[in-house]
């Protein structure tokens, strides 16, 4: 059997009913040189054990403990042969070109850059199309990439992988900005080929959500370097966008030293949904890929 080129990892925790659909999506792709690995991240409920245990033979599915997406992730990761690897959630689907748009981009891409990513499709409770782009001050500050990237797996073993001890959502926005620190670069399809399931237990509307906030203290805390005042600076002499960004990095900033935690957690909250919101509206889907 020849080697896969792309390892898609799948974390599931009783997220049984949203395989068929995410699986089909695969069967769908154009692109066929890749394996499957669902990793049963300590999943309870009888009827995803019983779909799990129902798969095909050529998904292969790894047993574990809870260790939450991150720990999920990386024993994915650990256990792929392909060269390139992409993260994928049970609920979540690709577009039929999505991996050979992706590939074609990062086999023919500089060994800087380490990973690509398309624009969203929003499905389920929100609709519309979110544009990924990649900046590496703005990614201080908002998470702008999809978790859905598909990446050199030298990249993710060169960062030393997700964090674990992120246990409260967006531990692949952590893990971009040690990508970026690392000198990777990411290329941008501007395309809509990643279908984002919107859920109102997900990440996107759940009261986790409004945490992000402490979960940007915590990335603040573990990457001191990058946020002081001569680091900040360099990475605003390459920014190619305006002085909004700026401007509400430092208010960020500011705010983050004088409010309660309470208070920062819900401005943080307000301000990540509108700039979402905005996004979504004005759906910058037109633009050409962007290299960063």
């Amino acid at each position: 059997m020849a080697e896969p080129i792309v390892s898609v990892v799948v974390p599931c925790y009783n997220g049984g009913r949203f395989l068929h659909a995410m699986l089909g999506s695969l069967a769908a792709q154009t692109f066929r040189g890749f394996e499957i690995i669902i990793v049963n991240d300590g999943s309870n409920e009888p009827e995803t054990l019983r779909v799990l245990h129902s798969l095909p033979t050529d998904v292969q599915v790894i047993h574990q403990e809870n260790r939450h997406l991150s720990g999920a992730r990386n024993t994915g990761f650990r256990a792929a042969r392909g060269e390139f690897v992409l993260p994928l959630d049970a609920d979540d689907m690709l577009a039929p070109d999505f991996l050979s748009e992706t590939v074609a981009a990062l086999r023919a891409a500089s060994p800087e850059v380490g990973f690509v990513f398309t624009h969203i499709q929003l499905t389920g409770s929100l609709q519309g199309q979110i544009r990924g782009y990649f900046d590496r001050f703005d990614q201080l500050f908002l998470n702008r990439l999809p978790y859905c990237m598909l990446m050199r797996r030298s990249a993710w073993e060169t960062i030393g992988g997700y964090d674990e001890a992120m246990r409260r959502g967006m531990e692949d926005w952590e893990f971009n900005i040690r990508l970026a620190a690392a000198g990777y670069r990411g290329i941008a399809i501007p395309k809509p080929l990643f279908l984002y399931t919107v859920r109102s237990d997900g990440m996107l509307l759940s009261q986790s959500a409004r945490m992000q906030g402490t979960v940007w203290r915590q990335i603040r805390s573990k990457h001191r370097d990058l946020y002081r005042l001569p680091a900040l600076a360099l990475l605003l002499r390459e920014k190619s966008r305006g002085v909004r960004s700026t401007l509400s990095a430092a208010c960020l900033l500011g705010a983050a030293k004088v409010l309660p935690d309470a208070w920062f957690d819900a401005l943080f909250f307000r301000l990540m949904m509108t700039v979402r919101a905005a996004r979504i509206r004005r759906g910058h889907l037109g633009s050409p890929g962007a290299n960063a």
